[in-house]
Formats: structure tokens, sequence, C-alpha cells
């Protein structure tokens, strides 16, 4: 079993940190994302999205996309749980998972790419009116996300899990999207301290 990897990109943070929680260690395989390694044709035989994470099984069986690795790793290794034990822990941590990624995530991913100058290896055709668009999606979500976090400990309620993850590695990605958690979202800011001190939170 092996993992290919992308460094400090979200994505691939997501699943360092998953696998650090769950105290699973397996052989991983660097791809440099900024140098295209994931868009050559030997890796489009291994995931045809050309995207990095990805898992490859004993048996050559691949699997993409980060939640799916997650997901895989929660079924072949049941404790801790990050995805929920009741029907409704599981439905509020997959609500608040997807709000994340969609509402947070995804905004200051497409800011990153459509104004750093040095992420148009990876976005050669960049729109600099629809990354200013997603930065204010992105800014008016924290005041969401803050609210939550005024009312629980954790993203999706009283423990950690795989929301919070995401939500982690998203605000982790701010600072290179030129963006910031703002001043008067208290609860939000003390609750990424709170993550951060985590080690798993620990980039290798």
């Amino acid at each position: 079993m092996k993992l290919y990897d992308g460094g400090k990109a979200p994505n691939p943070r997501r699943v360092q940190i998953f696998l650090k929680e769950k105290g699973i260690e397996i052989e991983k395989v660097q791809l440099d994302i900024n140098a295209l390694e994931p868009r050559t044709e030997e890796f489009a035989k291994l995931n045809p999205t050309k995207t990095v994470p990805a898992l490859e099984l004993d048996d050559g069986t691949v699997i993409s996309e980060t939640i799916a690795i997650c997901r895989y790793f929660e079924e072949t290794h049941a404790e801790p749980n990050l995805f929920g034990h009741s029907a409704l822990e599981k439905a509020q941590i997959e609500m608040w998972q997807r709000r994340v990624e969609f509402y947070f995530l995804m905004p200051i991913a497409f800011a990153f790419r459509h104004l750093h100058p040095g992420a148009i290896t990876i976005e050669p055709v960049q729109v600099a009116e629809w990354g200013e668009m997603n930065k204010g999606r992105a800014l008016n979500f924290a005041s969401v996300i803050d609210s939550q976090l005024q009312k629980n400990a954790y993203i999706a309620g009283d423990r950690f899990s795989v929301a919070d993850i995401t939500l982690f590695t998203a605000c982790q990605f701010m600072r290179p999207a030129r963006l910031a958690i703002p001043e008067e979202c208290a609860a939000f800011t003390a609750w990424f301290e709170k993550i951060g001190a985590r080690p798993s939170a620990a980039f290798d």
C-alpha cells in the first residue's frame, strides 16, 4: 500500500492529518504539484483525474479523492472515530464537512489559483474577478463558522472530526491565498489555535 502525496497542498494535508490521528503509517510517494508531476500520462494511468492524494492498495486498486481515502481508513481502522458513531452524529459531521469544503476551502483555493502569481503553473488562465469574488465568499462564510464555534468546541459538535481537519487545512491555505480569519471571529481564531496545537497538525 502506498499514498501518492502532494506535500503542503490542502487535500494532501487532509489525508496526512487524518492518518496521524489514526496512528497509521504507510509508504508515501511525493509528487510536486507545482512541477505538474501529477499531470503526467504515467500518473494518469493510476488516477485519470491527475490529482493527489491517491491511495494504491496492495492489489493495485487505486482510491482517489480525499474523503474517499479517509473513509477507507475509517472503515479499516475504526478508532479513533472521525466520521461519527450515531446516525445523527454522522449526518452532522457530513453536513459540516461539505459546508466547509464547498463554502470555505473551495473559495480559498479559487482565490489562490486566480490571484497568486505563483499559481500560474497550475492555473494558466487566471481570472482576477473570479479570484476576488471567491475571497469575499470565503470571508463571508467565516462568520458562519465563527457562529458555530461560539456554541460548539468543534465545528460539527463536541468532538474532533474529519470536518475539523478540512477546516484546519483550509485555514492554513488562507495565508498563501493572502487571506486571514477576520479579527471579529474570536471563536474561530481560538479554535484554529487549538487545532494547531494537536500533534497531527505538525507538518513533517
